[in-house]
């Protein structure tokens, strides 16, 4: 073999041309060589050509100008950070095992340069995707020429936003809104950070109602108990497998996708509580996010408003007993998880029936329990418990259910007012004709509890008022 060392190859004439042998031959590049275009490797010498490097990479590694990499992210995503780029450099990138939809590539660029025109990594996160990017300038940076799939530009990896009271938790943050606002979206994320967000949307909870005449009707009816007010409805959302402990009413794998905008937010009041029985308590009002609507719970009955049935509702209102000559006398709690949706956000309220005539009216429905019937204990339906927050809270119990004077045998004590569920549910007021016997009680703020219902001697409405509700934002935000 023979062997030609020179140092400079030049034409004849000033900016002629050199032909580097015939058609139909063949150069060969030793292993390790290196072919530069004004110092800089670019191919065969010219400018956005790429050599593709036959051995896979597997783990993050640096990028030389001028080569092609096959990326095998079957054993786990990694990264390829760019050298620093000139006008004319280039590199590719192609999906090995088609596993970038599992295990995505990130391509970092170097300090401060440019992917596209944006100064972030890009994250190649498709099925059998292949890139080939240029060096074009400061301006746009390392562009994309060829591209399998889609066009790629530099984004965040995670999802970034404002609004409410920002907390964190690891690597999580945290949005709550104890009040109306807007969850603002400003980087939607990306597959192999975050793009969706999970929620708790608690509405506000029914107000308690009353039982029997405090002054509103005439007639001499003063014994009878208004039901307890329905929580508000519960929806959560918590990713699958779970990373806290979530509520049992929780739907694993259903956090919402989001977008760069403004979230409107709805955090519901609760009912009012009745210090009249015209009518049944005011229902609780709706919370929302993004397409998740909680139901406010429905609002206790009052001894005046037949059939003496509590309202629908994110959880049910109890219902109030009527002071009935006639043995038996029954009526019905309010239906909860109206309207319908899966998993279940409430429960029903508590029927009134009783044997002995003087009784209390039925607890409200809770977010995990039914609400009791007034011939047991009128007790609020227990709430939910989760952790969204990063402290285990309970939310969206029911009211209690108020009580008239004692009567009926042993063990039943009808002077006890209904106690309130678990998670913000107030207690009804107990049987003495006096203002606030018993200790009647509202639900509690921002937990979307039922307010307790009332006897006729318990005329002071606020003490019977539903709690607010609460909307809880959680992402991945490193």
């Amino acid at each position: 073999m023979s062997e030609v060392k020179v140092n400079k190859i030049s034409p004849r004439t000033n900016c002629g041309t050199v032909q580097l042998g015939d058609s139909g031959d063949t150069f060969t590049i030793p292993a390790g060589a290196t072919i530069t275009n004004n110092g800089t490797a670019a191919g065969f010498g010219a400018t956005g050509e790429v050599s593709w490097v036959t051995t896979k990479k597997t783990a993050t590694f640096t990028a030389t100008a001028g080569e092609g990499y096959f990326c095998d992210t079957s054993g786990g995503a990694f990264t390829v950070n760019l050298p620093a780029g000139t006008a004319g450099n280039s590199f590719a990138v192609s999906d090995y095992t088609n596993t970038f939809q599992t295990n995505a590539l990130t391509i970092s660029p170097n300090g401060s340069q440019k992917i596209g025109g944006v100064a972030e990594n890009a994250i190649l996160s498709t099925e059998g995707q292949s890139a080939y990017f240029v060096y074009v300038d400061d301006t746009e940076g390392w562009k994309n020429v060829i591209d399998s799939t889609s066009n790629i530009v530099g984004q965040p990896p995670y999802v970034a936003a404002t609004g409410g009271t920002e907390t964190t938790c690891g690597d999580y943050k945290i949005h709550t809104f104890t009040g109306p606002g807007t969850f603002t979206v400003t980087s939607a994320g990306s597959p192999a950070g975050s793009d969706t967000v999970d929620y708790l949307v608690v509405a506000g909870g029914g107000g308690g109602g009353m039982g029997g005449n405090a002054g509103c009707l005439p007639g001499p009816d003063l014994t009878d108990g208004g039901g307890g007010g329905g929580a508000g409805g519960f929806r959560e959302s918590v990713p699958s497998p779970a990373v806290w402990t979530a509520s049992p009413l929780a739907n694993p794998g259903n956090a919402r996708p989001v977008s760069v905008q403004a979230y409107p937010i709805a955090v519901g009041s609760g009912g009012a509580g009745q210090s009249c029985n015209a009518n049944n308590a005011p229902s609780g009002n709706v919370s929302t996010f993004s397409d998740i609507t909680s139901a406010g719970g429905g609002g206790g009955a009052s001894k005046g408003s037949t059939p003496y049935s509590g309202e629908d509702g994110g959880s049910g209102g109890g219902a109030s007993h009527r002071n009935s000559p006639t043995a038996n006398s029954t009526t019905g709690g309010g239906t909860g998880n109206t309207p319908p949706v899966s998993p279940s956000q409430g429960n029903p309220g508590g029927n009134a029936n009783n044997p002995w005539g003087n009784a209390r009216g039925g607890g409200g429905g809770g977010a995990t329990a039914n609400g009791s019937p007034g011939c047991f204990s009128g007790a609020g339906g227990a709430g939910a418990t989760t952790s969204i927050n990063g402290t285990p809270t309970a939310r969206a119990g029911g009211g209690g259910g108020a009580s008239g004077p004692t009567t009926g045998p042993a063990p039943i004590n009808m002077g006890n007012g209904g106690a309130g569920g678990t998670g913000g549910g107030g207690k009804g007021s107990g049987a003495n004709l006096a203002p606030d016997p018993g200790g009647r009680s509202a639900g509690g703020t921002n937990t979307g509890g039922g307010g307790g219902g009332a006897n006729p001697g318990c005329t002071t409405a606020a003490l019977g008022n539903g709690g607010s509700g609460i909307v809880i934002i959680r992402y991945k935000y490193q």
